[in-house]
C-alpha cells in the first residue's frame, strides 16, 4: 500500500526510475518508451537540474491523460538531402522525440560527417543536455536548439514573446578530459528555477525577473506570471530570437509567441520545435589529434588563476557530471513536495506506490 510521506529524503536512482517509468506506462505510454523518459527526468535530477527533473512529470503525464500530448506519437521521417532529416513529432513527448532526431542526425552524420534533423509537433524535452550527452556518448559533437512557449521579452519590448531556449553544445572530451557540455538559459535564469520557487514558496533574486506591470519582484509567483530577463540584455534576447529562426521557423512548428505553454495551454497542442546538428570532432584532422587539442584546452584553462582559490577552474559540464557521481551513491535528494506529487499521479494511474521504497540505503 502507498504510504504518506511528509519528510524528503534521498532515493535510489533506479528504484525512481522504476517508479517513474511504471507511471508513465500506466498512462499508456509503451513501457519502452516509458523507460526512456523516466532515464532522461531521472537523468536531469542526478545532474542536479532538479527543474527539469521529476518535478515536471505530473504536467507531462496530466497533458496525456487530457489527450493534447500523444502516448504513441507515429513520428513522420523525411531526407530532403543526405546530410538532413525533418520529423514531425506527431505530438510524442519531447524526450522521445528529440532522442529520435538525435539518432537521426547521428547516422547522417555518420555518412556526411554532419547531420542536421529538424523537427515540428513537439513537446518540451526536458534538459536540453540529455541530447548533447546522447551525441558525445556515440562519439560526436552536437549543437541542440528548441523554442518554446512565451515567457521573455524580445530587447527593448516589455511582453512575453521569445521563450527562454537553452543554447546547448557538446563535445567529446580527450583522453585526459572530460566532455565539454553546455547547456545555458537565454535568459538570466532558466524559467523552471523560478517555477520551483513558486512551488516551495522560496522567494527569487532581485534582477531574475519582472511581474505583470513590469516591476521588479523577488516574489517567485508574481515573476512566474509575468517575465523572465534576458541574459546579458540584448544578447539572450537576440540568442533566443534565433532559437526561433532556426527551431521554429525553418522547422515548420510554432513560433513568434505561439508555441503552447504546457502549464496553461491545456487544450491544444504546443507545437514546439527543435534542431540538433550532430557533427564528427576529426572532421578535419585525425581523432588522435583532436584528443590531444582538445585535453590541451582545458588543461590551459584550468591553469588560469582562479578568482577564489577554493574554488578551482572547471569545465562546462564538469560540476554537473561530479553532482551525478555523488548523486548515485548517496542517492537524489527529492523534497517532501515531489514525493507526494509521486504517490498522487501513481493514484491517478490506477496503482499504488510505497514512496519509502524508493529511498536510497
Amino acid at each position: 500500500m502507498a504510504t504518506t510521506q511528509t519528510t524528503g529524503f534521498k532515493a535510489d536512482a533506479d528504484l525512481l526510475k522504476a517508479a517513474v517509468t511504471q507511471i508513465f506506462a500506466a498512462t499508456g505510454v509503451p513501457t519502452k518508451d516509458a523507460a526512456l523518459v523516466a532515464d532522461s527526468l531521472v537523468l536531469a535530477d542526478l545532474r542536479g537540474v532538479s527543474t527539469h527533473g521529476i518535478s515536471r512529470l505530473a504536467i507531462y503525464a496530466e497533458r496525456i491523460r487530457r489527450g493534447v500530448v500523444s502516448a504513441e506519437p507515429q513520428m513522420r521521417v523525411t531526407r530532403p538531402m543526405p546530410a538532413a532529416v525533418h520529423i514531425d513529432g506527431d505530438n510524442g513527448l519531447g524526450f522521445l522525440v528529440m532522442r529520435r532526431a538525435t539518432c537521426e542526425a547521428i547516422d547522417c552524420a555518420a555518412q556526411c560527417g554532419i547531420g542536421i534533423a529538424s523537427v515540428k509537433n513537439s513537446t518540451h524535452f526536458g534538459m536540453a543536455a540529455t541530447y548533447l550527452l546522447q551525441a558525445v556518448e556515440a562519439g560526436y559533437a552536437a549543437i541542440v536548439f528548441t523554442n518554446a512557449s512565451p515567457s521573455m521579452p524580445v530587447w527593448g519590448g516589455k511582453t512575453p514573446f521569445l521563450g527562454t531556449s537553452p543554447f546547448a553544445f557538446g563535445a567529446p572530451g580527450g583522453p585526459g578530459s572530460p566532455p565539454i557540455i553546455l547547456d545555458m538559459a537565454t535568459s538570466v535564469v532558466a524559467r523552471g528555477k523560478i517555477r520551483r520557487a513558486a512551488q516551495t514558496n522560496e522567494s527569487i533574486p532581485a534582477g531574475w525577473a519582472l511581474d505583470v506591470d513590469g516591476n521588479e519582484t523577488t516574489d517567485a509567483r508574481r515573476a512566474y506570471e509575468g517575465i523572465v530577463l534576458p541574459l546579458g540584455g540584448p544578447k539572450g534576447s537576440g540568442l533566443s530570437l534565433m532559437m526561433e529562426v532556426v527551431a521554429g521557423v525553418m522547422s515548420g512548428s510554432a513560433f513568434g509567441g505561439q508555441v503552447g505553454d504546457q502549464y496553461r495551454t491545456l487544450d491544444r497542442p504546443q507545437n514546439v520545435g527543435h534542431s540538433v546538428i550532430a557533427f564528427k570532432p576529426d572532421l578535419f584532422l585525425d581523432r588522435t589529434s583532436y584528443g590531444t587539442r582538445v585535453d590541451q584546452l582545458v588543461v590551459r584553462a584550468k591553469a588560469c588563476p582562479p578568482l577564489d582559490e577554493a574554488q578551482p577552474i572547471q569545465m562546462p559540464g564538469e560540476p554537473e557530471a561530479a553532482r551525478m557521481l555523488a548523486r548515485l551513491t548517496d542517492g537524489i535528494p527529492l523534497g517532501a513536495e515531489d514525493l507526494a506529487m509521486l504517490g498522487e499521479q501513481a493514484k491517478l494511474s490506477g496503482f499504488n506506490l510505497d514512496i519509502n521504497a524508493l529511498r536510497k540505503v
